[in-house]
């Protein structure tokens, strides 16, 4: 039997989606999560980038802050839809097997992905 590689996750994204409209007040939402736990912030875009079908804005999270932000944005996040996914090094992977939605999913743009 071939031993399996063990899956090492050096961190995770979470991406709070949003409408252009919406875009002060998820802001506010993501430094609210930044400032809670002292996590780095990304730009907020207010078109989609990426992968991204929205606006979006990306806060990095380290594995020992998962429980405490996941068990938080559960909390706080409102209207809003927040797409999480482990940094494996394979985005393909960490964005269609890693992930954790909450809220309702949405589709995203793989084909920016090699595979």
């Amino acid at each position: 039997m071939a031993q399996e590689h063990p899956l090492i996750i050096q961190n995770w994204h979470a991406h709070i989606y949003f409408d252009a409209s919406e875009a002060a007040e998820a802001e506010h939402l993501c430094v609210a999560l930044r400032d809670a736990f002292s996590l780095p912030m990304g730009r907020v875009h207010t078109v989609p980038v990426g992968p991204h079908p929205r606006g979006s804005c990306q806060i990095t999270v380290s594995s020992e802050r998962l429980a405490n932000a996941l068990e938080w944005l559960v909390r706080h996040r409102g209207k809003f839809t927040v797409f999480m996914h482990a940094n494996t090094g394979d985005d393909w992977q960490d964005h269609t097997a890693h992930v954790v939605w909450i809220g309702p999913s949405e589709p995203l743009n793989l084909a920016i992905f090699q595979r």
